[in-house]
């Protein structure tokens, strides 16, 4: 379905709802004087309001970046145990960017395996968790191409820091990166991630989780929740900024929008 024009492809309606609470009756054909007054006003409050530019790339409109939020401007993110369902729109933005993640976790005698942290599911998505032990980063690409970058040996039981840190290759949006895997400050694993999610990983209920996935698998290596079995004691996710030619494409996209919409007041 292709997009509607965002000015001249919907019908303008018209209704006085002191008399027509329900608008039953449309007076844009009978009263046209009127419905440009109305529009004219409509601009106006939008201009005022921040509401410009008016946006039909549905695409686009799906991007949380694009959004207002309360986490608007953060670079750092600490979580703890038990955090979850917390929609794509205030989790970090870790697309089209470099970032890192670093977990402090406690093992106990017996071993852990389970969850750390997670975002999306099944047909996009990423986690870091332990497997039979190991540490464990894996990135699934709209369920087309999946990337593993584990570690070949089980945390012993004690503190341990784990970090998965991705080195973005720039130049646009969606492109790759190195992901390299470290456990106490030692290099356990390293690999790339040749495509990345550039503009959304879910359009579901899939969210951000610590200690267990509470929506689909992002591999089917594992069972939901895949709890985690050792104690998480935070979470933190570090982003860097993005590289100007990804910045500068997603400006330009935005800038071509607001011409479109101003240009047609």
């Amino acid at each position: 379905m292709p997009n509607v024009d965002v000015i001249d492809g919907y019908k303008w309606e018209l209704y006085d709802v002191d008399k027509d609470f329900s608008e039953a009756h449309d007076l844009a054909a009978s009263d046209p004087a009127k419905l440009k007054q109305m529009q004219k006003l409509f601009y106006s409050e939008a201009r005022k309001y921040n509401v410009l530019p008016l946006d039909n790339d549905r695409v686009m409109r799906l991007n949380p970046s694009n959004r207002p939020s309360l986490t608007a401007g953060r670079t750092s993110y600490t979580y703890y145990a038990g955090t979850k369902r917390i929609p794509e729109g205030v989790a970090p933005d870790m697309k089209n960017r470099s970032w890192s993640i670093t977990a402090k976790v406690e093992i106990p005698k017996e071993g852990a395996q389970g969850m750390i942290v997670t975002l999306g599911g099944l047909f996009d998505g990423w986690a870091l968790y332990l497997d039979e032990g190991k540490p464990v980063f894996h990135y699934n690409f709209a369920n087309a191409a999946h990337y593993n970058i584990e570690g070949a040996e089980a945390l012993t039981p004690g503190s341990h820091t784990i970090v998965f840190d991705f080195n973005y290759d720039g130049g646009g949006i969606g492109k790759g990166g190195l992901g390299t895997l470290t456990v106490d400050g030692k290099q356990v694993a390293q690999g790339r991630i040749e495509h990345t999610v550039a503009v959304r990983f879910t359009m579901s209920v899939e969210t951000l989780d610590i200690g267990e996935d509470t929506g689909t698998p992002v591999n089917l290596s594992y069972d939901v929740p895949f709890t985690f079995t050792g104690k998480i004691d935070t979470v933190t996710i570090d982003l860097k900024p993005h590289d100007a030619a990804s910045a500068s494409m997603q400006k330009e996209v935005e800038r071509k929008a607001a011409e479109a919409a101003l240009s047609r007041e």
